[in-house]
């Protein structure tokens, strides 16, 4: 097998339209690849075929996630090409980075401890909106060995078959789940310092970062939920914040307001302002207001997922796009 069969790629997606077009344009000549398709109406499934590209189109009677579609990409490349090393996962509204994969594939092969590894995403637009310019930072972390891995990662396939691939329930936040997995396998997890890929978020608006800081917290629970019995349970600090900085101040309120009026309710609002403007001072006031107000969010989002366990339901389709 040739240096470049090592490599599969699984692109996911669903009604990207022309990022999705970008995204599989991106990829060398050569590499056998997969779309996973989600019940786009765009064309996209007639577009990944024109350039001959191998299309799983998932059964609408299953619920939709984003962990599913990657399992169902996988098998189907594994099954067309069973010796593949490799497998690089990207998500359909990111185009690849010059240099990643072949970056990425040296580094998994001279270091065997390792199953997963990411690099840089960076945002397309950064400068056309506020919430952009956010999700490029967020996509900034420590180069390093890492405690997870995001969308877009190359996964060694034994490792991948290893732990049974990602959670196919799992609404949110499905990569770290697999990443714990792996490490208590005793596989490592690496971040190169190197571009790796060129998202679009295209967020504009509050209801989309809302919405998307909705499905955060939904993770978090999910995950923590999931990992809470491992020796390195996940996101339990972001949850307690998330609900310290919430129902905690609300609690403390309603507490004031017993012993000494209904005025004390006035605590919460205060609180939460003295809070932004301890946090305006270390960065804009803009992004200020977005953590106080995405604690909420993420609060919504825990209590979504806590809804969804007392219904006894375990997917859906809520937060997929």
């Amino acid at each position: 097998m040739s240096e470049r069969q090592k490599i599969g790629v699984v692109v996911i997606g669903r009604n990207e339209g022309e990022r999705l077009k970008c995204c599989l344009r991106s990829i060398p000549t050569g590499l056998t690849t997969v779309y996973v398709d989600s019940a786009s109406t765009d064309g996209s499934v007639e577009h990944a075929r024109s350039l001959g590209t191998h299309v799983v189109e998932l059964d609408l009677a299953v619920p939709f996630t984003a962990a599913r579609a990657r399992n169902e990409g996988a098998a189907r490349l594994l099954s067309l090409k069973p010796d593949v090393a490799f497998i690089q996962f990207v998500d359909g509204d990111c185009e690849f980075e010059t240099g990643w994969l072949s970056a990425a594939k040296e580094f998994l092969t001279i270091r065997p401890d390792v199953a997963v590894v990411c690099g840089r995403r960076s945002e397309r637009f950064p400068e056309a909106s506020f919430y952009n310019a956010l999700a490029d930072r967020e996509w900034d972390t420590p180069v390093g060995e890492a405690a997870s891995c995001g969308g877009d990662a190359m996964l060694r396939a034994l490792a991948f078959r290893e732990v049974g691939g990602f959670d196919a329930a799992m609404i949110a936040g499905e990569e770290p789940e697999m990443c714990s997995r792996l490490r208590t396998a005793g596989w490592k997890i690496w971040r190169l310092d190197c571009p790796m890929t060129v998202h679009d978020a295209d967020m504009h608006r509050f209801r989309q970062w809302w919405l998307r800081t909705v499905r955060g917290g939904f993770g978090y629970a999910q995950v923590w939920d999931r990992t809470r019995l491992t020796p390195r349970p996940l996101y339990a600090r972001s949850l307690a914040r998330a609900l310290f900085w919430t129902l905690g101040v609300i609690v403390l309120a309603i507490l004031l307001a017993s012993l000494f009026g209904p005025r004390a309710l006035l605590a919460a609002p205060i609180i939460w302002f003295v809070q932004w403007v301890r946090l305006s001072m270390r960065t804009d006031p803009r992004e200020a207001g977005l953590l106080v107000v995405g604690k909420i969010a993420e609060t919504v989002g825990a209590g979504r997922f806590l809804m969804s366990r007392l219904r006894g339901r375990r997917s859906g389709t809520i937060f997929y796009k």
